[in-house]
């Protein structure tokens, strides 16, 4: 039963904050393999919720930024540079898996790339982000 308390908390913090999920699994000397398994599927999960559920979502999003006028920022930048690849592998890093596959949602990149994308960032940040702590190198930037 404490093991799927582990694995839960582990997966549920994933699916909100990728970065906040890996630390907590070595926090409960959970394995590092099953720790960044468990953040990425959190994490593929959340976006995969955002991104196939986003249809309301996203015409809320374009009626709220085009409103205020906020389309500018870092994440539209990488989508006008680098399209739906840019953003599905840089924004599980930056603005976790949820948000960058709402941004995508809003910014009308396809479903099924999307996700594919924010799969192959989320994989890749999580192998690297379990590494990191992992060997303690994240010590060296607190």
């Amino acid at each position: 039963m404490e093991m799927a308390w582990k694995w839960g908390s582990v997966l549920g913090t994933s699916m909100l904050e990728l970065w906040a999920a890996i630390p907590l699994g070595f926090a409960l000397q959970l394995p590092a393999v099953v720790t960044g398994i468990l953040s990425a599927i959190g994490a593929m999960a959340s976006a995969g919720i955002v991104i196939y559920v986003g249809g309301s979502l996203r015409s809320w999003l374009i009626r709220r930024f085009e409103k205020k006028g906020k389309r500018q920022g870092s994440m539209l930048r990488i989508w006008e540079k680098y399209g739906v690849i840019g953003l599905g592998l840089v924004s599980p890093l930056i603005t976790g898996a949820p948000l960058g596959a709402a941004i995508g949602i809003s910014l009308g990149a396809p479903t099924s790339k999307l996700m594919w994308w924010m799969s192959v960032g989320i994989v890749i940040w999580s192998v690297i982000l379990t590494t990191a702590v992992s060997f303690g190198v994240l010590q060296f930037f607190e």
